[in-house]
């Protein structure tokens, strides 16, 4: 890495044209180096785009970008130091986890004592010697790190690597992120479990419609944001009458695990109690909270997927 940096990733006007359609429209944002950055959007929006770009796998229409310090102009001064796995891994069907790892080494140069390290890392010791196309969805994903991971990187770049993940593998790739940013490495990830991004990521780049709306801590956008109101009724039978029944008295409301999340002042909550109480409704209880990433996501881009 150019030791003048102080960000993995930075773009600057960044821009790419498809005929006459932009993906990604003057594109700026910073990604510190040694930070998890979570880089969400909706379908469409440019993610990949972006990513294939700072990959040097396309070529931008207009603007700039560095990775490691270095123009995307020039990738290979840059890509020996960069781990990728983005649109899903690709591997030999025929081949074991552990064979098509140790090609992958021999190809990059890398060692091959790597290779079952790595296998260890992402909880396929185990699976190693089975072939690739006996993998389940998740094994695939992880085998997919594994070989990301192969040049032992200093920025890691995952699209949606938690895909096809149960809780528990969730967990584990959560603890690999985690672990390697607390070692120096800057991790760039993609995922639509936003309250995962929300766990580790401390910055964000949000893009909406080929255009950065947000660039930033995290913390930061949701402090940000109007809070809410919480109000969890005693029965959840009641949840969907509680929704009309403040609706109905002007006020925004969505049902969020068991609890109505209200758009209203916070000097508010004595007059949804009000309501709750005539409605014959009892509130086990009543809250003031910041909305969570995944709902100042939705606000932000129109999404609602």
């Amino acid at each position: 890495m150019n030791k003048a940096a102080i960000s993995a990733i930075t773009a600057s006007d960044l821009t790419k044209i498809y005929g006459e359609r932009a993906a990604l429209s003057h594109g700026s944002f910073a990604v510190p180096a040694g930070s998890i950055c979570g880089f969400v959007g909706p379908n469409g929006s440019g993610k990949t785009t972006t990513i294939r770009m700072l990959l040097g796998l396309i070529k931008p229409s207009g603007g700039s970008a560095t990775v490691l310090g270095e123009s995307i102009k020039h990738p290979e001064r840059y890509l020996p130091s960069v781990g990728a796995m983005i649109e899903g891994p690709a591997f030999y069907p025929a081949l074991s986890g552990r064979e098509n790892l140790k090609v992958l080494a021999e190809l990059g140069g890398f060692p091959l004592s790597r290779v079952d390290e790595l296998l260890a890392k992402v909880d396929l010791a185990d699976r190693g010697g089975s072939k690739f196309k006996t993998y389940s969805l998740g094994m695939k994903q992880r085998l997919g790190i594994a070989a990301a991971l192969l040049p032992n990187p200093e920025l890691l770049i995952l699209d949606e690597p938690t895909n096809g993940l149960d809780p528990s593998g969730i967990q584990e790739v959560r603890g690999i992120i985690r672990d390697l940013a607390n070692k120096g490495t800057t991790v760039f990830v993609s995922s639509h479990i936003l309250s995962e991004l929300e766990m580790i990521c401390e910055y964000l780049v949000m893009l909406r419609e080929g255009k950065v709306i947000f660039s930033g801590r995290t913390q930061e956008l949701l402090a940000a944001q109007q809070p809410m109101i919480v109000a969890k009724p005693e029965y959840e039978v009641d949840l969907p009458n509680l929704a009309n029944q403040i609706t109905e008295a002007g006020f925004k409301a969505v049902i969020v695990d068991g609890s109505l999340h209200i758009a209203a002042p916070i000097n508010a909550s004595a007059e949804i109690n009000r309501t709750a109480f005539e409605a014959g409704i009892t509130l086990a209880s009543i809250s003031v909270a910041l909305p969570t990433l995944e709902e100042t996501f939705f606000e932000m881009t129109g999404d609602s997927k």
